[in-house]
Formats: C-alpha cells, sequence, structure tokens
C-alpha cells in the first residue's frame, strides 16, 4: 500500500487530531505514538532504527496509509523518499504554545518515566524513544534545546519538501485546506480536538503528582 500522507509536525502539535480527521477522511489507519504503544510488533523496527541499523519502511507502515506524531515525525526526511508519491502534511504551532504543551506533557513524561509503573511494553518502548527521540532530535530536555530542534525541524522542512507538496497546517485551521490539499470533499462534521493534557496522562494512568505545574 505505502504511505499516502507523511506528518512532519513534533508531537504536542496537533497530531492526535490530524490523525483523526485523516482516519476519517479515508487516508487510515494512521500511524502515530499510540499505535506503537498498541501494537508489539511495532518496537523491534524502532529499536533497530535507534541502534543505527537499517529498516525497511514499507515493512515498518504495513497496513498504514498515513502517519504523523513522533517516532515517524523524527524521520520524515527518510520517509519523503521512501514515499516519493505521498503528501507531506506539517503541523505546526506557535513555539511558545508548542513548548507550554510539551514541557507538561511529552517532557515531563520522560523526566518521569524511569520511576513510573509501566508495563513492561510501554517501558521498552519509551526506553527506545528516549534514544532515538529526547537524545537524537533534541539533545535534553530544556527549554532552549528543546526550542531549538523545533524550530530547526520547521525550517527544514520547509526547506526541504517542494511547496506543491507541502501543507503547513494546525488543527484550528479546519478541515478547508487540508481536504483541498488531499483532494478529497469537506465533510459536515466538526474537525475533531483531541488529546489535550489530561488526555496524554491518561494514556499512563494519570499524570504524577511531582509532576503537576
Amino acid at each position: 500500500m505505502g504511505l499516502k500522507v507523511i506528518g512532519s509536525g513534533f508531537g504536542r502539535t496537533g497530531t492526535m487530531s490530524t490523525k483523526l480527521a485523516l482516519e476519517q477522511l479515508g487516508f487510515g489507519p494512521c500511524h502515530h505514538m499510540v499505535e506503537v504503544m498498541g501494537n508489539e510488533g511495532q518496537l523491534p523496527h524502532w529499536a533497530a532504527l535507534a541502534e543505527g541499523k537499517e529498516v525497511d519502511w514499507d515493512t515498518v507502515f504495513t497496513g498504514y496509509t498515513s502517519q504523523v506524531d513522533f517516532p515517524g515525525a523524527a524521520v520524515w526526511h527518510e520517509l519523503s523518499i521512501a514515499f516519493p508519491q505521498a503528501k507531506v502534511i506539517h503541523t505546526e504551532r506557535p513555539e511558545e504554545a508548542w513548548w507550554a504543551s510539551f514541557s507538561t506533557t511529552i517532557g515531563k513524561f520522560f523526566k518521569h518515566a524511569p520511576g513510573m509503573p509501566l508495563p513492561p511494553h510501554i517501558a521498552a518502548i519509551f526506553r527506545t524513544m528516549d534514544r532515538l527521540i529526547m537524545k537524537d532530535i533534541f539533545g535534553g530536555l530544556d527549554r532552549d534545546s528543546c526550542l531549538a530542534a523545533y524550530r530547526a525541524n520547521n525550517a527544514k522542512v520547509r526547506a526541504m519538501i517542494p511547496a506543491d507538496r507541502l501543507l503547513v497546517f494546525a488543527p484550528s485551521d479546519g478541515w478547508e485546506p487540508l481536504c483541498r490539499f488531499l483532494g478529497v470533499a469537506v465533510p459536515d462534521t466538526p474537525f475533531p480536538k483531541t488529546h489535550a493534557r489530561d488526555e496524554f496522562w491518561a494514556h499512563f494512568g494519570g499524570e504524577p503528582a511531582d509532576a503537576v505545574a
């Protein structure tokens, strides 16, 4: 099948809402971190990548039509080459809004994960993601390092993906630009809006008490 849509935006840029929207538009299943968490067969692919090994992207994304969020967003450039006909959707939000969300969800999770009572499969996933995403992309969890990585990724996408293949998008833009870009009809339902901070922490049994801002 191969990917028809590649998501290059970092987590906490509206990727869950975009995933749901793409699936509603017929571009599903859509790969997202929640797919990795729910499918034990995904982990070996990403663990191999974190160890510097080559992976077969057709195999990694077997059964998926689209991809958004980490870990796929960590390798969007490789995916854009592996799936040359796929369109690229770059979810983005103002950097201070992104940091406010990231630092109270993904960032805090990685700070606290080693001491959290996670199921073995979930713990293994995030040990891999700590290396693949936190270390290789962000280089640390401090504000300056994370914002620098965020800015660099936003700039790299614009520099490397041709304009006619790229949509810079936020869920607040609604259906129209997304549907026009993908060449599909606009649904008569509201655009999905989900994965607020409390929804994020619900995946892990709630936000640790000492992580509450």
